[in-house]
């Protein structure tokens, strides 16, 4: 088994130097909770300028600001004032789902990078106009996907491609929360005009990207889908006069390559867990174990099921820890990019494919039958 293990060996990756003579400024697109995760990213990275705010609440963005010990900042009332003003070479885009695709395109459009907060938009039509104002521009674009950088997904991605596990065919993912709808910090997760979508898209598109990146992002072919809001619309919960969205959904997926995907995921259930992640192949399998709640990356070690020698067995691959937090690092790539003029750390040509499924799980939920998925030429 030993030797089983080695094959997934790390190299250890040689430090870069940061070149300060070369420094980005920033913008902060929507001064919600996640915002301070990208400003306090942000702080960090020495080449960095965060010099302007916007967002649609009056003095909002001004209190945020002065939370955060952020001076000399530029205040604006709308993602187009600060692009057209403030002389941003970088955006993070952390608003409300439904404005991701427009801020997103009008950013691009006027020359500007972005860093753009998960699930990349609502719809699958949104998804391709964000994909195409990326491909008609010099700008480099990134989706806010963190637990891409976590040890172990990086572990799961090179099992999955090494071969070991053979000819991949059947899929099984999700995760959840027993109970846990996000409204700490208000409603706008959960109504429909601010969230468009609920847990499908808030924790769902992580638990996509988890197994579709490992395994190469093959394109989505047909869907059947379900969604459910039993949870957030009970009259005993508090916000059920406004909860507008998915607490649950599900969703069986046919991928290109002869793969199935069988996808549940939950803000709220009667489980602790709705079960682990199994990719299955022809040669062997993988476990993922589940966490009670979805943190982007594992519950315990990876288990390989496989066979040596006609002997059936079990690899137990050690949990790997970050020296880095993953949403440093997802900040510190993007902004290489942004200097560099390197490619999107997270490109959105694969979360369009996230999107698609997530977008085609809701529209057959809504319409009771398995719908074929047709994503545009970009």
């Amino acid at each position: 088994m030993a030797g089983i293990l080695d094959r997934f060996k790390e190299e250890i990756a040689e430090k870069t130097e940061i070149d300060l003579s070369k420094k980005i400024k920033v913008g902060i697109i929507g001064t919600g909770w996640i915002a301070e995760a990208h400003v306090n990213a942000y702080k960090k990275c020495p080449d960095v300028e965060i010099i302007a705010a916007a967002d649609l609440i009056p003095g909002k963005a001004e209190a945020f600001c002065k939370a955060n010990g952020l001076e000399n900042i530029k205040f604006y009332p709308s993602h187009k004032e600060l692009i057209d003003e403030a002389g941003v070479d970088a955006v993070s885009v952390c608003t409300y789902n439904a404005t991701h695709a427009e801020c997103t395109i009008y950013a691009l459009d006027h020359g500007v990078s972005v860093l753009l907060e998960k699930p990349m938009c609502v719809t699958l039509d949104e998804a391709v106009e964000i994909c195409r104002a990326e491909k008609r521009n010099n700008a480099v674009l990134s989706i806010g996907f963190q637990p891409r950088f976590d040890e172990n997904m990086k572990m799961l991605k090179k099992i999955c491609q090494s071969g070991e596990l053979g000819k991949i065919y059947y899929i099984q993912t999700g995760g959840g929360r027993r109970r846990g709808i996000p409204t700490p910090y208000g409603t706008s997760f959960i109504e429909k005009e601010t969230a468009g979508i609920g847990a499908l898209g808030d924790i769902g598109c992580y638990s996509l990207d988890m197994v579709l990146n490992s395994i190469g992002y093959p394109k989505p072919l047909t869907v059947s889908g379900y969604k459910s809001a039993y949870f957030g619309k009970d009259p005993s919960y508090e916000h059920h006069d406004v909860f507008g969205v998915d607490d649950f959904a599900a969703g069986f997926i046919r991928l290109e390559g002869d793969i199935i995907l069988d996808f549940r995921i939950a803000w709220a259930m009667n489980l602790d867990t709705p079960g682990d992640t199994i990719i299955m192949g022809t040669k062997g399998s993988v476990r993922v174990p589940s966490t009670e709640c979805w943190n982007g990356s594992i519950g315990g070690p990876l288990v390989i099921y496989h066979e040596i020698a006609g002997n059936q067995v079990e690899t137990i691959v050690e949990e790997k820890h970050n020296d880095t937090d993953c949403f440093d690092i997802k900040i510190r790539s993007f902004v290489d990019a942004v200097k560099n003029g390197g490619e999107a750390p997270v490109p959105c040509s694969q979360i369009l494919y996230n999107q698609a499924i997530i977008d085609g799980i809701s529209r057959s939920a809504e319409l009771g039958r398995e719908i074929a998925i047709e994503i545009p030429e970009i």
